[in-house]
């Protein structure tokens, strides 16, 4: 893992209720922006997950008990996998009355209003939908907070985030079911048409590994350009676009297979599935709104 060094401005105490991988990059990325370990404590109920933790990140606090990491904490993230989150945010009630931390949830589907009803009143809640390369430090995460989360949790919470990678917030909880489906989904296309980029190379002539490492390269530099030089993707492309030219050639066949269309769909499919399993949204809507 390569973790974020971008310098964050110093969290209170953050629990991690979940030891998990994204709860891992996280703290790896705090560490590395200076976050001192002595501020960290995470609840796991495996004790090979708090072994490995401890031995990764000398200096942290690590319990089986929720309960025990969040009384030493006024920023607790919630880690832990959807269908135990009611479970454990119920337990965590009785100090969340007291404490009145900022609560970050990384849990897909979890809606707001259910996190309110499990964690009680006075507790303000940010839901967050980050992506697999968070766990090399160059993830990206969109976040939703209600209009009565404050200026501060909400600091908070994107300082969290931010050690994972980039953020954007969204102005509407529904919206982090598209947010979902374009990066919380998307590594997964691009991994695809590094598959079929790499299985195309090697048809044409190259050698698996000199076509699969052209394949990785060349996604990783398409990449940093669109976010380095703030160029529109579209002019980039026409940049590297020659009329008559090999790519010409080849983004013609891209096009006249509907490509676009075809991504369109899939996202779509996906925002979809989202609202599927997060469940109908009329049953849990927040008394209050972005």
């Amino acid at each position: 893992m390569t973790p974020s060094l971008t310098p964050i401005p110093p969290l209170p105490g953050v629990a991690f209720i979940g030891g998990g991988q994204m709860a891992r990059a996280l703290i790896a990325g705090l560490c590395a922006a200076g976050q001192p370990a002595a501020t960290l404590a995470v609840a796991d109920i495996s004790a090979e997950a708090r072994q490995a933790l401890e031995r990764d990140f000398p200096g942290i606090t690590t319990t089986a008990e929720p309960t025990e990491a969040a009384t030493r904490a006024g920023l607790w993230v919630l880690a832990v996998k959807p269908q135990q989150m009611e479970s454990v945010s119920r337990s965590l009630q009785k100090i969340a009355a007291t404490r009145h931390p900022t609560v970050v949830s990384v849990a897909a589907g979890t809606r707001l209003a259910q996190l309110e009803d499990w964690l009680g009143a006075g507790v303000s809640i940010v839901r967050t939908m980050p992506n697999r390369p968070a766990f090399v430090g160059a993830g990206i995460t969109g976040l939703y907070a209600s209009t009565a989360v404050g200026f501060e949790a909400r600091n908070h919470a994107a300082a969290l985030m931010r050690a994972a990678g980039d953020i954007v917030w969204v102005t509407e909880e529904h919206l982090l079911d598209a947010v979902t489906a374009v990066s919380g989904s998307g590594p997964a296309y691009f991994f695809l048409l590094i598959e079929a980029l790499a299985a195309a190379g090697e048809a044409v002539g190259l050698p698996a590994a000199t076509a699969r490492e052209l394949a990785v390269a060349t996604a990783y530099g398409a990449g940093k350009m669109a976010r380095d030089t703030g160029v529109a993707p579209s002019e980039l492309r026409e940049q590297v676009t020659s009329k008559g030219g090999t790519t010409a050639a080849a983004l013609a066949v891209f096009e006249a297979g509907g490509f676009r269309q075809l991504v369109g769909a899939a996202v779509a499919a996906a925002d979809l599935r989202a609202k599927e399993l997060a469940g109908p949204a009329t049953m849990f809507t927040s008394s209050t709104s972005a």
